[in-house]
């Protein structure tokens, strides 16, 4: 059972209120994703199934909601500037995309092991690529390093107001389609999706369900909910590298108090949801975009949907940026 104390909703980095300001604020240059369905996936399910499709979002993921967000609530001395931000992908080519759209530089910090269609993606938008360690704190004195001697803004992927209200626009989107959901189902990185779409649907229709999804080898959240504080991750083991962030200081509160449960899928759970997701819906995922229909035909959420009485259930595809030559590598066996 969730905290749904609403004085404590106020004290949130993001509300229904900020949430739809940044519908307002980007809705001329986001797209409004369309949600597919699959009667062969509803059977599987044993519930009606409804996939959000932000992998057709611009950039090839929901990143460019809070990055755009972010970006164009600078006013424009500061933006001038320029921006930057660290992150292994998405998020990276949102904020280069977005600077490119507002006619501002863009200094990107990625770690090394960063998928390459993603740098590459980074790099057509007119991103400045700094290579680093995967470290999270190595990228973080990287970016302020560069805030020093640019001035830019920092943008960060996921601890960042305007972030999580900017992807908390997918929550409204849903509800506004979908008034009968019953559940939504999110995979989890730094929080921010999560954060921003657990604030707008519970804002609406507070009976809403939540479940989080991480990767067995990047379960942070799941262990955080567990221990009732922040756990944060030396080390983490997943195909699904834009699952592998911890939360920080102001996703945590939102997932610890609005996420009702967080589920945990393999690495194999997950090649076998991407398979699915191209031969039966006739889309192209990442693995970290197929977390949600893995958990979905999980056990662990088919017992919830008994328990729950759930019919009617949101899956979030965050996003389609694959590098197609691992393909053949992520099918193997599978």
């Amino acid at each position: 059972m969730v905290n749904l104390d609403k004085a404590k909703m106020e004290e949130y980095a993001a509300s229904l209120s900020s949430i739809q300001e940044a519908q307002r604020r980007i809705s001329p240059f986001v797209q409004e994703t369309p949600l597919l369905t699959s009667s062969s996936l509803d059977h599987l399910a044993q519930a009606n199934l409804y996939f959000k499709c932000e992998l057709f979002q611009r950039g090839g993921a929901y990143k460019f909601r809070g990055a755009s967000n972010a970006v164009l609530s600078l006013p424009d001395d500061v933006a001038s500037k320029g921006v930057i931000t660290h992150s292994s992908g998405n998020h990276a080519a949102a904020v280069a995309l977005v600077a490119k759209m507002r006619g501002i530089p863009a200094w990107i910090v990625m770690p090394h092991n960063a998928p390459k269609c993603k740098v590459e993606s980074v790099k057509r938008y007119g991103g400045s690529v700094c290579f680093v360690e995967r470290c999270m704190d190595t990228r973080e004195e990287a970016c302020r390093k560069l805030q020093a001697e640019t001035g830019g803004s920092i943008i960060h992927p996921f601890n960042d107001a305007r972030t999580i209200s900017g992807q908390g626009t997918i929550g409204l989107e849903l509800l506004e389609k979908l008034p009968q959901l019953d559940a939504i189902v999110v995979p989890i990185s730094g929080g921010s999706l999560i954060s921003g779409i657990s604030v707008a649907a519970k804002a609406i229709k507070p009976a809403i369900k939540i479940f989080g999804v991480e990767p067995t080898g990047a379960d942070d959240v799941a262990q955080s909910k567990a221990a009732g504080k922040l756990v944060i991750l030396s080390q983490t083991s997943t195909i699904a590298d834009a699952l592998r962030g911890n939360l920080g200081p102001l996703t945590w509160p939102i997932a610890r108090d609005l996420v009702d449960d967080v589920i945990t899928v393999s690495d194999e759970e997950i090649v076998r949801a991407m398979r699915m997701c191209y031969e039966i819906l006739k889309v192209v995922v990442e693995p970290s975009g197929a977390a949600g229909l893995a958990a979905v035909l999980s056990t662990k959420v088919q017992s919830k949907r008994t328990e729950f009485e759930l019919k009617h259930i949101a899956i979030i595809l965050t996003g389609g940026n694959v590098d197609l030559s691992l393909l053949s590598d992520f099918f193997k066996g599978n």
